[in-house]
């Protein structure tokens, strides 16, 4: 590779601005694309996996009424998929006989409060009503009942034999139904926070490729599954036509209203592992790094929340190669709330500057505001971090409020020392 030889005294006055100056060829070279800081909606999304699971909200025990014997089956299993009203067995009741007798003798005496107090009996010994009225209408007992499912689903248990004894209140199968599914996604616990019950989302199955399923958050789980990391986020599907079987795998796309945000184009971003940087595209073809504060990201967006301000270039395509040159040059990032762009002229030490902002995000120490401009130091709007040496300068203050505020600029960074909600808010 040809050395191309460097002087002090190159640059001439422009050597005052810290940087990196790169000649119109040299970035045409290089294939250098410039974009402007700028806010924008941003539309919160982020997309997990899962798997379908039985909702199980809609489950049905079927149980013994009264003590008796097994004389029927009808060949189910668990595992079979039957309606509501499914015959699972028809039981011998031998106490229901003696009961049904007795109501009936009762009855043909005509005398009412017995009959009523005779059919009472019957229901208290767990007889349905529809046994009961069968009884009425033909005049003779029934001591046999068919047990079915009250509701159609999956047979998931089935403790029911031919000839076997039962005891009042033996559980003989559940029923679990299929009406709708639950999809159970791991989220990952760091991009969790914006989920909320009752939200919209899109999945697709593996099963159904090129279909997408609608339903809606119905429980985030409040355990964390420590291997992962991650959240369970149950949803609920509808599933009418009964496709939708527990075991199967699907994608989910989690949407959300769209918020306005300060954005650059995420291919902007330099990653280091440590920080996180943009090149600043100065005047006169000049380059700096500057560090900045990410926030949320979608489609090829990714948000500022602290360390650019809107108006101002990056390099989009080609940075990494200027920033390579800007460490070999010993050039300093700007730093997170350490200033304006280069024009701006530096501040006089305790001199404290006021505007209005929002604020976005407080902590013990610092204060992060989306304010206007500072004509004062040639600052324009610009979401920033400030050093907050006392927590009792924003006692009283929220994340949302809007307020007005006097900074200084000492050596530690800028830093609030005064701080009022705007009035009218």
């Amino acid at each position: 590779m040809q050395t191309i030889p460097r002087y002090a005294d190159e640059g001439g006055a422009s050597a005052q601005v810290p940087g990196i100056s790169v000649d119109a060829s040299a970035s045409q070279a290089l294939g250098l694309r410039i974009a402007t800081v700028q806010r924008g909606e941003l539309a919160s999304s982020l997309t997990a996996t899962g798997t379908i699971d039985f909702n199980q909200r809609d489950v049905a025990i079927v149980q013994a009424r009264a003590g008796g014997f097994v004389q029927r089956v009808y060949g189910r299993a668990p595992g079979d998929v039957v309606g509501a009203g499914a015959p699972l067995a028809d039981i011998l009741v031998p106490e229901w006989g003696g009961a049904q007798a007795e109501f009936l003798a009762v009855r043909r005496t005509g005398n009412a409060a017995l009959t009523q107090a005779a059919r009472q009996r019957l229901m208290l010994l767990g007889m349905p009503s529809g046994t009961i009225a069968s009884v009425e209408r033909g005049g003779r007992p029934h001591n046999v009942i068919t047990i079915s499912t009250p509701i159609g689903g999956v047979v998931k248990t089935l403790d029911v034999r031919a000839g076997m004894t039962l005891t009042a209140g033996q559980t003989l199968a559940e029923v679990n139904g299929l009406g709708t599914v639950w999809l159970n996604a791991a989220v990952p616990e760091a991009i969790a926070g914006p989920l909320k019950p009752g939200q919209t989302v899109r999945a697709t199955l593996a099963a159904f490729p090129g279909e997408i399923l609608s339903g809606r958050v119905s429980a985030i789980l409040p355990q964390t599954q420590a291997d992962s990391r991650t959240l369970t986020v149950r949803i609920e599907l509808p599933n009418r036509s009964g496709r939708l079987r527990p075991g199967m795998f699907a994608t989910v796309s989690f949407g959300g209203a769209t918020q306005p945000a300060l954005l650059v184009p995420s291919e902007a971003l330099i990653r280091t592992g440590k920080r996180t940087l943009v090149m600043l595209a100065l005047d006169k073809g000049r380059y700096r790094p500057a560090e900045v504060q990410t926030g949320r990201e979608s489609g090829g967006q990714t948000e500022i929340l602290a360390g650019l301000g809107e108006g101002e270039k990056i390099v989009a395509s080609g940075q990494f190669l200027i920033d390579s040159e800007a460490s070999l040059s010993g050039v300093q990032a700007r730093p997170i709330g350490g200033g304006a762009p280069i024009a701006a002229k530096p501040a006089a030490t305790g001199r404290l500057y006021e505007t209005v902002g929002k604020i976005e995000q407080i902590t013990a120490n610092s204060v992060t505001l989306s304010h206007e401009p500072v004509p004062a130091i040639g600052w324009p709007a610009m979401t920033m971090t400030f050093q907050l040496p006392d927590p009792k300068i924003a006692r009283g203050l929220k994340t949302g409020d809007r307020v007005r505020f006097g900074f200084d600029q000492p050596s530690a960074g800028a830093t609030v020392r005064r701080m009022a909600k705007v009035a009218g808010q």
